[in-house]
């Protein structure tokens, strides 16, 4: 396997853990005192580097990775320089939001990532056109290429708005509904279900079908970006194009679902054992979240859904750890790209009960709060589960440092 490779993914990995230390930090200044922390300011940070320091930069080395089976290893030269640019762009935004929130360094740090995301999309694009023989994943790759596009729509929009001092609250919240819609239900997903996507097309008979249930959930995309706006007033003729959304992903995944367990000893060949539990474990976290955005169409549901803030917690923590952070990693194990221990295996094991743990305890806030209950100590619990999960995903990167430095 490519070293270039391993070495990427390795600083994935590092960051996904200073992501996770971050959120013990927001967690304890939640619990207890912590006066000198600005929480606003460093959540934004959080949250920035988790998508480009974390996910994003995962990605991008996947679907470099992707694309040297057809393009061979020299390819990963030719992206050098944007994964270096996204890197470098992910630490301003790490160090510099935390310190001044949306000011002129931070600003500057968050446009310039979303330009090498331009430039990213523009040249990967480019690339697969080139390549002789066109795959279904291709156009999970192209679609989340130009969702990633579409989502800083939204960051820019916000950046007017703030500029503007426009004051509007259903504004702004629209702006930053958009952004994150298309960056977790476009560009995160696509891209995994792609990477799904190149192991399945190689059954040769169900390609068809394949073909179909990329175009349900492409088509369903663009509209099910007002499931996280209904909480404004929007045209009944909207609301129908939403429902009709929300019940289309459903029965894409459902549809496809049937198709790997009808083939599931087919499948079994393509991924590790390993592999597979956590491809499972974000399966099942991807049928919850479907469930949960057609439950989100019904009006009272949703008005209860996005009046509390620890539902809203829960659901991005859903989507962001049990779906596409789990994916990644999993892929990642079943393919065989990194060399790991039991060790690694053991930190592995931490932090997925921790993701576990953590949902279970925000759906319970979330439930007490519809019922205008208050948890006891649920957010010293809360402090405690994040500090399980940053102690499994230390245990990974300090096992990870063990092996490299042992093979040499």
């Amino acid at each position: 396997m490519n070293v270039t490779l391993r070495n990427w993914l390795r600083i994935s990995i590092f960051n996904l853990m200073l992501v996770a230390s971050i959120g013990v930090i927001l967690r304890y200044k939640i619990a207890f005192s912590l006066p000198f922390i600005d929480q606003k300011h460093l959540l934004h940070g959080h949250s920035h580097f988790a998508f480009s320091g974390w996910i994003t930069q995962a990605l991008m080395a996947l679907l470099v990775h992707h694309l040297s089976k057809y393009k061979g290893e020299g390819v990963y030269k030719q992206y050098r320089i944007l994964l270096f640019g996204n890197l470098l762009t992910a630490y301003g935004m790490l160090l510099s939001f935390p310190l001044q929130g949306y000011g002129l360094v931070s600003i500057s740090f968050s446009t310039l990532s979303i330009f090498i995301s331009y430039f990213f999309a523009i040249k990967f694009w480019k690339h697969l056109n080139s390549v002789e023989h066109k795959q279904i994943s291709f156009l999970w790759f192209k679609a989340a290429l130009l969702f990633n596009v579409i989502s800083s729509l939204g960051a820019f929009s916000l950046a007017y708005i703030m500029a503007a001092k426009i004051t509007n609250q259903n504004f702004q919240l629209a702006a930053v509904y958009f952004f994150l819609h298309f960056q977790y239900n476009g560009w995160f997903f696509f891209v995994i279900m792609g990477l799904l996507f190149s192991q399945l097309e190689r059954i040769e008979h169900i390609k068809n079908q394949l073909r179909i249930i990329f175009w349900m959930f492409c088509l369903a995309c663009p509209p099910a970006y007002f499931l996280s706006a209904l909480w404004m007033p929007i045209p009944f003729p909207i609301y129908c194009f939403v429902v009709t959304a929300a019940i289309t992903q459903l029965i894409g995944w459902l549809f496809l679902a049937k198709l790997m367990i009808k083939n599931i000893s087919t499948i079994k060949s393509f991924f590790s054992e390993k592999g597979r539990l956590l491809l499972m474990l974000s399966g099942i976290a991807l049928t919850i979240k479907l469930l949960l955005q057609l439950f989100s169409t019904v009006p009272s549901l949703s008005q209860l859904a996005f009046g509390f803030r620890p539902i809203v917690i829960g659901y991005l923590h859903l989507v962001l750890l049990g779906v596409t952070s789990i994916f990644i990693i999993g892929y990642i194990l079943s393919l065989e790209i990194l060399s790991i221990d039991k060790g690694f295996r053991k930190g592995l094991l931490i932090f997925i009960s921790g993701i576990i743990i953590n949902e279970l305890f925000l759906m319970i806030q979330g439930v007490a709060a519809l019922a205008n209950t208050g948890i006891p100590l649920i957010n010293e619990l809360l402090f405690c589960i994040a500090l399980i999960m940053f102690s499994g995903i230390l245990i990974m990167n300090v096992q990870l440092c063990h092996f490299k430095n042992k093979i040499r």
